[in-house]
């Protein structure tokens, strides 16, 4: 049941998906509604339940996505907290690994030229992990991490516990305005026990990479909606002209066919054929809806939101942040080279 006073996102119309079958769903956004950007209520609600989050691909995958674009619709912050732990949970099903009650995950799979991060067997056979890695959102505040390393055999994923001596959280370097409060740098870790999740390369390759990939495209999706709500809520205030419908009309053009591809996706990965193709297309339709709503909100309603609403000017800098995960060009080199390959669908 949804709180009084909380609007779902719908991806598609026509047929809305069927609501997300998880006890917490509802305390989640809940706490989204009063987190103000601040990961903590999320990550208390998160904590307080003791089993394994519902996962993408397994057949509700549209009302999964629904629901975190909700939870991004109010405040992006809380979706950036959530997602990754269910990342992590898909993670965990997929490679038969138990889920360790009253967790709260990370997932750390970035990598950056100037830091290496290393995973070797000492002499009984159990993995360290030594080296920096990048990007570390809430290391500070999870009790565990998925966390990619480069071992003799290839790259490789490792479950870890951040509580551990050899975690040292980089502290300091987050200077963002954008997720103010989810920062996201450096971890080094010198001997570091980790548990090995699949083989080297099987990350990468595996079939929910693709799906948790466009998970987070359904967040975005919501911080777009957010702003097209306050877009909205000015045309209601006074007669809107042409241009204003005009606005209107075109955001909610883009939103719909966002919302459409979302939904297409999610049967898809429900029926285990999301490739890596669709990901980058989904990716790439809804982040240039979001860049647009972005440039079109402020034109049409002037700098009054911006400087008088506070959650509508956390939501266009966090949005911004947000969307850097999307690599914009080179993901559309990456694309262009899948279809290019398949010898183009038109």
């Amino acid at each position: 049941m949804l709180p009084e006073g909380v609007q779902t996102v719908v991806l598609n119309p026509a047929a809305p998906a069927d609501p997300l079958d998880w006890e917490p769903a509802g305390q989640l956004l809940t706490a989204a509604e009063h987190c103000q950007g601040h990961p903590e209520p999320l990550l208390r609600v998160l904590s307080a339940h003791p089993g394994m989050p519902p996962v993408p691909g397994t057949g509700n995958t549209a009302g999964l996505w629904q629901w975190l674009a909700t939870i991004a619709a109010i405040d992006l912050a809380a979706a950036r907290t959530i997602e990754p732990h269910l990342d992590a949970a898909a993670i965990l099903r997929q490679a038969g690994h138990e889920w360790a009650a009253g967790s709260t995950w990370g997932v750390y799979a970035a990598e950056a030229p100037h830091q290496l991060l290393t995973a070797e067997q000492d002499g009984e056979g159990t993995w360290q992990l030594n080296g920096a890695k990048p990007w570390c959102s809430l290391a500070g505040d999870l009790s565990r991490a998925i966390v990619s390393a480069h071992t003799a055999q290839g790259r490789r994923i490792f479950a870890v516990r951040l509580s551990d001596a050899g975690v040292e959280v980089q502290q300091g370097t987050w200077h963002s305005r954008g997720l103010a409060h989810i920062p996201s740098g450096s971890v080094h870790f010198t001997a570091v026990p980790a548990q090995p999740i699949g083989a080297a390369g099987w990350y990468l390759d595996r079939p929910g990479f693709t799906v948790g990939a466009v998970g987070v495209a359904a967040c975005w999706f919501g911080g777009a909606v957010g702003l097209y709500r306050t877009l909205f809520a000015s045309a209601q205030r006074r007669e809107p002209d042409q241009l204003a419908l005009s606005w209107l009309g075109e955001g909610h053009r883009l939103l719909h066919g966002a919302g459409l591809a979302l939904a297409n996706a999610a049967g898809r990965a429900d029926a285990q054929r999301l490739d890596w193709a669709d990901a980058l297309t989904v990716r790439g339709h809804v982040a240039a809806v979001c860049q647009r709503l972005l440039a079109m909100v402020p034109e049409a309603t002037g700098p009054g939101p911006l400087v008088g609403d506070d959650a509508h000017a956390r939501r266009v800098v966090d949005l911004g942040i947000y969307l850097r995960q999307h690599h914009g060009a080179r993901d559309d080199a990456a694309l262009g080279g899948k279809v290019l390959q398949a010898g183009g669908p038109w």
